[in-house]
């Protein structure tokens, strides 16, 4: 008799540890399954950066006011560093070309705002919580570089 309760508490165990395996397996594939996927691919949006910042309407007057800049330098470089040794020339190419990265900057920032700005709204209007450069993403996502380049154009 002893045997047989022994043998009926191993039988009982294993069937208790095979429907907790059996529930958790159950559970995983409710929170990871079909659901997990359609999800991810309806709140996840991608963008092409490069394509938005290259169509903006306000690039092509920043790009010119720039070489104008860049232009200037040089020309301002030519001048004033004729009569310096060459430390003096590199010391002051090296602050040249801090300005002309800081103009940059300045002219870049108010466009890269006005991209996030789009890029924001046309994210909530569409339900989207993420929303990646399209280079980062190999599948998936909702693309909406073109719905963002015309709430840019705006």
């Amino acid at each position: 008799m002893v045997k047989l309760q022994k043998k009926q508490v191993k039988i009982v165990s294993i069937l208790i540890a095979l429907a907790f395996v059996g529930s958790v397996v159950a559970m995983a594939l409710t929170q990871f399954g079909p659901n997990m996927a359609s999800a991810a691919s309806s709140n996840v949006g991608v963008v092409d950066y490069s394509q938005i910042m290259s169509q903006h309407p306000k690039v092509q007057d920043a790009s010119k006011e720039m070489q104008e800049a860049v232009t200037a330098a040089q020309k301002e470089f030519e001048t004033k560093s004729a009569n310096m040794n060459d430390n003096e020339k590199r010391d002051y190419y090296t602050q040249t070309q801090q300005r002309l990265q800081q103009k940059n900057q300045e002219l870049m920032e108010p466009i890269t705002k006005s991209v996030e700005e789009s890029v924001k709204k046309v994210a909530e209007q569409k339900g989207l919580s993420v929303v990646l450069d399209k280079g980062a993403v190999v599948y998936g996502g909702v693309d909406i570089t073109q719905d963002v380049l015309k709430q840019v154009s705006k």
